[in-house]
């Protein structure tokens, strides 16, 4: 489990989370939810590792620093966050490469529902949706325990949006603990077992 406890972010003089307590159990989604602005980015990066608290304690399985490859990340904006010179299989198999095990972009791909057809493609030649299936989809090759969705579907039109939310379900099935980030608080009630608002 991933757990913060009474933690508080400042930027310059401006607190933007005050004492917040969360929790991040494997094997179940929890949302966290709030208009824009109210930190819902800063206590994902905390959950996430990839910052410390200004107060409080973040503790990865008891630990302060979550182990390598543990968590994985999900952006709302995938064409940022994908090299647009590479094809759709090179960024799926990224985290292979990384650790130098072989992963067939193939499978994953049909994990996520993306065409085996666009793996040679790259990011302008594809559509949001599924560039963003792709982007899953080298989460799924991570092998994490815990996954992070920033707005996962906020790019996407409706009938992508609904596959990504059957893939996160399936996902968490899995055993994979979920954080879900979101301004509409009907996905998060549709998804997430625990919420958290951020006024």
């Amino acid at each position: 489990m991933i757990s913060a406890e009474n933690v508080t972010v400042r930027f310059g003089d401006h607190i933007v989370l005050d004492g917040k307590d969360f929790a991040v159990p494997t094997a179940a989604i929890s949302g966290i939810y709030g208009r824009s602005g109210t930190g819902k980015t800063t206590l994902l990066r905390l959950l996430a590792g990839l910052r410390r608290p200004d107060s409080g304690t973040v503790l990865f399985d008891g630990d302060p620093l979550a182990p390598v490859g543990s968590i994985a990340m999900l952006d709302q904006h995938p064409r940022l966050v994908c090299n647009p010179r590479w094809t759709l299989a090179r960024i799926i198999t990224e985290p292979g490469d990384i650790t130098r095990r072989r992963v067939d972009p193939v499978l994953f791909a049909r994990r996520t529902g993306l065409d085996r057809e666009l793996l040679s493609r790259f990011p302008s030649q594809v559509s949001d949706g599924q560039l963003q299936r792709a982007c899953l989809a080298r989460a799924l090759v991570q092998q994490p325990r815990y996954l992070m969705c920033d707005e996962p579907t906020a790019m996407l039109d409706p009938i992508a949006s609904a596959d990504v939310v059957t893939m996160l379900r399936s996902i968490a099935a899995g055993g994979t603990g979920i954080v879900l980030v979101s301004h509409d608080p009907d996905i998060i009630d549709e998804l997430c077992s625990t919420t958290t608002e951020l006024l």
